[in-house]
Order: C-alpha cells, then structure tokens, then sequence
C-alpha cells in the first residue's frame, strides 16, 4: 500500500500529464506541413493563417479563470487534453482551408487550456527549489513521448504507408485513452492555497510578462517558419521531418533534465543568458542557411534552447504571491500570444518576399529579449522582482555589491 501511494503523488501525476500532450501534438505537428502542401494546397501566407487561428485560444487563455469558477484545476487539465486529441484525430478528415481552421482551433483550445493548467499546477505543487528540476523532468518526458509519436509517424508513413487521416487518428486517440487512465488512478489533489478567480496584474510582475511576451513572439519564429524552411526550401519529407523532430527530442531527454541542474546552481538570469546569446546566431544562421545539411543542425540546437525557458517560470515561482498562481499563469499565456497571433500572418507575407528577413527578425527578438534577462535578480523573491527599477529589494543590493 505504502508504494501504491509513493507513486500516487502530484509530481508523478504530472510527469504522466507531461507525457500524454506531445503523443498527440507531436504527430499533428510532424504531420502539419506535409500535409497541407500536399492535400491541401497550402502557401507560406496560408500556413501563416493556420498558425495564427491555431495561437487565439492562447490568446485568449486568460478565460481558464472563469472556467475555473465551475471545476476544479486538475479535472479541467484532464478535459482540455481530450479535446486536443479529439482534435487532433479529426485533422485527416478535412483537408481544406475551413476544415484545418476548425479541427485547429478544437486541438488548440485544448492545448493552450492545458498548458495554462499545469504550469499553473506545477507552481503551486512542486518546491520552489528544485522546482527548475522537476520541470526538466517534465520536459525530458514529454521529449520521450515525442520521440514515441515521431516514431510513430515515420513508422505508419514510410513502412506501413497509411493514410495522413489514420496517422492523425491513433496519436489523437492514444492522448484520450492516456488521460482517462490518469483520471481513474490519480486521486484529487488538494492546493495549498486558495486561488484568486479573477484577472490579475500586477507591476511588479513586469519584467516576467516582458519575458513571456518575447519568449512567445520568438517562439513563433521556430514553430511556424523553421519547420515550413525545411520543407519549402530543402524538401524535406514527412519521413525526413520526423526522425529530424526525434533526433531533437533524443537529445532533449539528456539535456532538459541537466538544464534544470544548471538553473537551480548558477541562476535564472545566466541560464537565459546563454539561451539569447545563442538564438541570436541561430536567427542568423537560418536567414544565411543555403544547405540542407546545416539548416538541420540550426534546428536542432534551436529546438534545445527551449529547455531554457524553464527559468522564466522559476523566476516567477520565486516573486509569485501564492494566490496569484492559477490567474497569473492564464494571464501569461494570454500575453505569450499577443505576438503569436499577430506574427504568423504578418511574418507569412514578408516570408513571401524574403524568407530570410523572417530570421533577422527573430534575431532582434532575442537581442531584446537577452536585454531583459539582465534586469533578473540574483536572489529573486517577493519584494526583490528585479535588479534595477522599482521592485528592485535589499537582498539584490546585498547580493551586487558583494
């Protein structure tokens, strides 16, 4: 009995979650930009549409809170996972501009819900000093079960030759069946603290929603265009695609959990440093990249610099009043979309005149972005929010001066 409950925890429960998400997305993610070129006819303007019909609901995630009013934060995790799959396994039966609008926006709805959720619910459940490890974790098993769907992907397409409309379907399919398992064996969690059911913003949170904004405008850059770069220009197959997105999330599984080390030894503010320094020259390299060969190496060191942005969340773990989680974390995400709506059509244009000037764009982002880090205290905490301005605490003094 005492081991049934050792594994029946909140941590546990969340590493499963963190499984079950990329199972579904990583197939209609690998999938995505072969299929709509090859069903559905598809332009660099068209995929720009797509992508930024599929970033509304993050925008509008801030509405989680009001959701919340009615059920509970962990239950709501359980159903926006279902609705990812389901819409993900209903992605192959409409290969048209409106059928990929609708069947995105039901997948994205649920994604965007669910992220808001378990951030939200690994702040308030894991311990703020090691919390930047269990988020590797987490990572490293989502790139575990990345791994699984891209394999799954190159193994339906390439040997068993199924139908863009199957391969949608199991990995939408594995996702629902995934989550009402953990519905069944998980018990309820209870939250420390309870949490305010309403929007929150605060100022001395600034230099956080400054970072999230830009870690979502950069995002974009990555998601949308560097996987439409490969294939548009280098011709890239489906097959190519998915083991390029495997080997990402191989190394993903050795790195992430390291990078999390890494953070709680030498902080958030050197740990973003080394992630903007190096999207700036990857930006660079996407934009000068004229072989195929070299193009896949940019992504895949690009595609490691997302484990970095586990310390933005521990920051804000640090400065975060406890009540404040579950509506800061909707908030945020709402602001990590404001650009992901807007960028994709915007940049979809200019990528028609020169995709290259797309990645010089991005570069920028992360000059601004390596800017904001500096301002990130060595001791963040509540009244200590930032090293220059006027959240700035005593305990940064201390710690500059020696």
């Amino acid at each position: 009995m005492n081991r049934l409950h050792n594994w029946r925890r909140a941590e546990i429960m969340l590493l499963f979650l963190a499984t079950a998400m990329p199972l579904s997305f990583g197939v209609w993610q690998a999938l995505l930009n072969n299929f709509v070129i090859e069903r559905a006819g598809f332009t660099g303007a068209d995929i720009g549409l797509l992508q930024s019909v599929r970033e509304i609901p993050g925008f509008l995630a801030f509405t989680v809170i009001f959701v919340l009013l009615l059920i509970r934060e962990q239950r709501l995790a359980f159903l926006a996972l279902i609705a990812t799959g389901i819409g993900v396994a209903l992605t192959g039966w409409f290969p048209s501009t409106a059928g990929l609008l609708l069947t995105t926006l039901v997948m994205s709805t649920g994604f965007h819900y669910y992220e808001s959720l378990q951030t939200s619910l690994a702040l308030q459940w894991l311990p703020k000093k090691t919390s930047a490890i269990w988020f590797g974790r987490m990572l490293a098993a989502g790139s575990l079960a990345s791994l699984a769907a891209y394999g799954l992907v190159w193994l339906t397409s390439d040997w068993l030759g199924l139908e863009y409309r199957w391969i949608y379907m199991l990995g939408g399919g594995i996702t629902i069946a995934i989550v009402i398992l953990l519905w069944l064996l998980f018990p309820s969690f209870p939250q420390a603290h309870s949490q305010h059911k309403k929007l929150i913003l605060r100022k001395r949170y600034w230099l956080y929603y400054a970072l999230t904004f830009m870690s979502g405008a950069r995002r974009q850059i990555f998601v949308v265009f560097a996987g439409f770069l490969m294939v548009e220009k280098f011709g890239y197959g489906v097959g190519d695609i998915a083991l390029l997105f495997a080997l990402n999330h191989l190394l993903n599984l050795f790195v992430a959990p390291h990078i999390g080390k890494f953070i709680v030894r030498f902080g958030e503010r050197r740990a973003l440093t080394v992630e903007y320094i190096g999207l700036v020259l990857v930006f660079g390299g996407y934009a000068l990249a004229e072989s195929a060969t070299a193009a896949a190496a940019l992504y895949i060191v690009d595609h490691l610099f997302f484990s970095m942005t586990i310390a933005i969340k521990s920051y804000f773990q640090k400065i975060v009043d406890e009540r404040d989680i579950a509506a800061s974390a909707a908030v945020s995400f709402t602001i990590n979309h404001i650009a992901a709506v807007v960028i994709p059509v915007l940049f979809g244009l200019l990528w028609l005149a020169s995709p290259a000037a797309v990645f010089w764009c991005g570069a920028a982002m992360a000059a601004v972005s390596l800017l904001l880090a500096q301002n990130i205290p060595a001791l963040p905490g509540q009244g200590n929010e930032v090293r220059i301005g006027r959240h700035a605490g005593a305990a940064q003094k201390i710690a500059d001066a020696t």
